[in-house]
């Protein structure tokens, strides 16, 4: 794989860019930090701490994310649970999502070959009538997933984990962006949406950006929320990690 001197902008939080910087200035790249979401806590932990108080109640603990993971952890050391219950299962949306949970020496019972919600249903049983399902999640969480299980006959319990607020980056952050960039890179729809809105409001046109990016998404679900407001000249990692987001910039640039 080699980047060398790709200007790659990275929208996703920049406590959680780090990494993702790192990756790329070791292919050669140039990140750039042009962070349009921030995640915070839920404004009301009411919900979210009556479920962890009621773990034993349910069958399968459901995780779509890196943020879910870490709000869990959080939320169950402010409380004082020190373990899940053994007999919780567990399943994980995404590799990442799932070395979250082994770092916090979870047992994970189900990953998804397809870093999706929708491909997790099949891998939940064949009989999910009357189970319980706690989705710990964001404020913005899609709904097909638990939609899914609820018409398979599964109790489905949703709380707000973590919230996804839009964030706005600095002066000198759109100055890069004003400058020209290779390659604008998504990690979920929201930051799409706050992309878009955040350029807009700029008075840049996210649709004729200097330098005429790539614009990289992270999964079919990201690539549709771009289409959905219109953007072109669009590449899907086929592995739905940073790793697979970079190796399907790399096979753009250099073809």
């Amino acid at each position: 794989m080699n980047l060398a001197n790709q200007r790659i902008l990275i929208t996703r939080p920049r406590a959680q860019a780090e990494e993702f910087a790192s990756a790329l200035i070791a292919e050669g790249a140039q990140p750039i930090y042009f962070p349009v979401i921030l995640i915070v806590p839920p404004d009301n932990f009411s919900a979210f701490d009556f479920a962890l108080h009621s773990l034993e109640h349910y069958e399968w603990l459901i995780l779509t994310s890196v943020h879910g993971v870490e709000a869990l952890f959080k939320r169950l050391e402010v409380l004082g649970i020190r373990q899940i219950p053994p007999g919780l299962r567990v399943a994980a949306v995404g590799a990442k999502t799932a070395q979250c949970l082994s770092a916090q020496g979870i047992l994970i019972d189900y990953v998804p070959d397809e870093y999706s919600s929708e491909a997790m249903l099949p891998g939940l049983g064949k009989d999910i009538d009357g189970k319980r399902f706690l989705f710990p999640q964001s404020n913005l969480a899609r709904t097909v997933l638990a939609a899914g299980i609820r018409s398979a006959g599964g109790l489905v319990t949703e709380v707000v984990a973590y919230r996804t607020l839009a964030s706005a980056p600095d002066s000198s952050e759109m100055d890069e962006l004003r400058a020209g960039v290779d390659v604008v890179t998504f990690t979920s729809p929201s930051t799409v949406q706050n992309f878009v809105a955040i350029v807009q409001r700029n008075g840049l046109d996210p649709f004729n950006l200097p330098g005429n990016p790539l614009f990289a998404c992270l999964g079919p679900i990201t690539q549709k929320a771009a289409e959905e407001v219109g953007l072109v000249n669009l590449v899907t990692a086929s592995k739905y990690t940073t790793d697979g987001l970079m190796e399907a910039i790399a096979n753009v640039v250099h073809s």
